[in-house]
């Protein structure tokens, strides 16, 4: 039997998904993210909510723990909400993830678990303003 990867990146997620007050200041962990880099290896993160709006999305943070091991290229996105469900990443992770690699317009982001529906990014930010760049 195929091993089914969005189940895979969806347990992943699903594994550090905890919500929880780490100071008056910081809330962390209501969403979490698995990414699967293009050379295989999953990486997650959770969000850090902060007061002064410093924190970061658990798509940057996976992206950040995959730059930390020496990759940069994705290939696939899935982001997990509170309740379990799954969800499409902000504007601002879009973008980032835009910038990583001429080719992030073909990551594929987890948008229905149940249908396995998924976009690629470029459906997601059309027209990018940076192609041009590369």
């Amino acid at each position: 039997m195929e091993k089914d990867i969005w189940q895979e990146l969806y347990d992943k997620a699903r594994e550090v998904l905890n919500p929880r007050t780490i100071s008056p200041f910081i809330m962390a962990g209501g969403v979490a993210s698995a990414i699967l880099s293009r050379n295989g290896n999953i990486y997650v993160g959770v969000c850090i909510d902060t007061a002064s709006t410093l924190g970061m999305c658990a798509e940057r943070n996976a992206i950040a723990n995959m730059i930390t091991h020496g990759e940069s290229q994705i290939d696939k996105v899935v982001a997990v909400m509170e309740d379990g469900s799954v969800g499409s990443p902000c504007g601002a992770c879009r973008e980032y993830m835009m910038q990583l690699d001429k080719d992030s317009s073909e990551i594929e982001i987890l948008v229905d678990l149940r249908e396995r529906k998924t976009v690629k990014l470029k459906e997601l930010i059309p027209d990018w303003w940076g192609k041009s760049q590369f």
